[in-house]
């Protein structure tokens, strides 16, 4: 998996998630769209650091855990608690069919978004320093 063609991934679904958020939400159904949208943004997240990190030669990360740790590691993340928080929520959606569940997650949407805005930033820049 090159990390190029991931980290552009990443920045769409980011962007998209983004769009989602930034319009008023009134149904059920909105919310749900935002929440798969917030999922697609987790999966591109920890593949993106994950491609990164093996093109630079790093220790290999074939789970979400592992590579966030990878990503403390080398500074591409800065709040542990924040992005076990998400990690968490993603967890919650792939393991839960609770729409009450759902909409806490949807609740927390806001405040992950600079997070991954900031995650997408510092790869885009470590990758930029490696080529």
């Amino acid at each position: 998996m090159d990390s190029r063609w991931v980290l552009g991934d990443f920045e769409r679904a980011f962007g998209n998630l983004k769009d989602a958020l930034a319009v008023p939400v009134e149904t059920d159904l909105e919310k749900a769209g935002c929440i798969q949208y917030f999922e697609f943004c987790f999966e591109l997240a920890w593949k993106s650091v994950q491609a990164l990190a093996r093109d630079l030669g790093l220790s290999e990360c074939n789970s979400p855990k592992a590579c966030f740790r990878q990503a403390f590691a080398q500074r591409w993340l800065d709040d542990e608690v924040l992005w076990l928080e998400i990690l968490a929520d993603r967890n919650r959606m792939a393991h839960t069919y609770s729409a009450a569940e759902a909409l806490k997650v949807y609740d927390s949407l806001r405040r992950y978004l600079p997070a991954f805005g900031d995650l997408l930033g510092a790869l885009k820049a470590e990758f930029h320093r490696w080529q």
